[in-house]
């Protein structure tokens, strides 16, 4: 009998990898975003859309969210009622089903806030400075209540995810990448900010050992990194996008948002000891790759402008 899973959020980043592997692994999958069209659409502010899905699902990957700083920041009701609200719907359908799927619940690195130490422990203080965060924050206090109501649930917790041309334009990556690839102007907002940068496909990796566990019975599994344990500032990105870009493109410094983390790298090792994860990619790697496939894009658009 082939298992079925169900991955909210399915046509973001993380999602659009994760259905494809997942389905390369045999799983039959169940696709939920509210960018989709036909069967693929579903908006987890409505319940009769989550229940509609959920019903003979084995598990659930929860990646659907107001998943940016800055759109939190812009509409802190919206990013409540969709990270909270809809993460509080799926729980109680899901513990309304016969059989209760498990739930894989994707947050992030923002719940520290700044933390006082680095790098950041799975058990450092949740500090939260942003309308994003929050909303994360309240999102694993909810997965926690409904573990302790007999739901199987997992926490993963990411930090800047990239690696696709195809993510949000203004994410700090792509958008360098991008700038680099095309010998554009580089908008570097607080260059001595520090990130953990993680490839997609790292992520993905962890991701389906995650699943595995949940898949085999676990009940028990901690709250879990998966992001590379590197710190790199803005203003080295920026440097080493300029550089495998050709040198073609300008930085242009401007002022850190007053929203922002300023520093964060965290420690990777409790995701090596329980799943036998390490990223793979490094940052050159992966931007390297970003940069030549921002390139053949853009080689692609013009043959076809020129052939039209």
């Amino acid at each position: 009998m082939t298992n079925t899973i169900l991955v909210t959020g399915s046509l973001g980043l993380v999602g659009r990898r994760l259905c494809s592997s997942l389905r390369g692994r045999g799983y039959s999958v169940r696709e939920f975003d509210i960018r989709g069209t036909g069967g693929r659409y579903g908006d987890v502010t409505n319940a009769a859309d989550l229940d509609a899905a959920i019903r003979g699902s084995d598990g659930v990957v929860h990646l659907a969210a107001v998943s940016r700083v800055v759109w939190g920041q812009r509409d802190p009701d919206l990013c409540w009622r969709t990270n909270v609200g809809g993460l509080q719907s799926l729980l109680e359908i899901a513990q309304q089903q016969t059989t209760k799927p498990w739930i894989l619940f994707s947050s992030s690195r923002e719940v520290y806030g700044q933390a006082s130490s680095l790098p950041v422990s799975e058990d450092a203080p949740l500090r939260p400075v942003n309308a994003y965060a929050d909303s994360k924050v309240e999102g694993e206090r909810l997965i926690s209540s409904a573990r302790s109501a007999g739901l199987q649930t997992a926490v993963v917790r990411l930090s800047n995810v990239y690696g696709c041309t195809k993510d949000h334009a203004d994410r700090v990556v792509p958008a360098f990448a991008r700038a680099a690839a095309l010998g554009k102007v580089m908008h570097l907002e607080g260059a001595s900010h520090t990130f953990d940068f993680t490839h997609v496909d790292d992520v993905v990796r962890g991701v389906n050992l995650l699943i595995d566990r949940l898949q085999s019975g676990i009940q028990t599994l901690p709250t879990l990194h998966l992001l590379t344990g590197h710190p790199t500032t803005l203003g080295q990105l920026a440097a080493l996008c300029h550089e495998l870009g050709d040198q073609a493109s300008q930085i242009a410094e401007a002022p850190p948002r007053t929203y922002d983390v300023a520093h964060f790298y965290g420690d990777p090792v409790q995701a090596s000891k329980i799943l036998g994860w390490k990223p793979e990619i490094s940052l050159r790697t992966g931007v390297q790759r970003l940069v030549e496939d921002f390139k053949q894009e853009y080689a692609q658009q013009s043959a076809m402008e020129i052939a039209v």
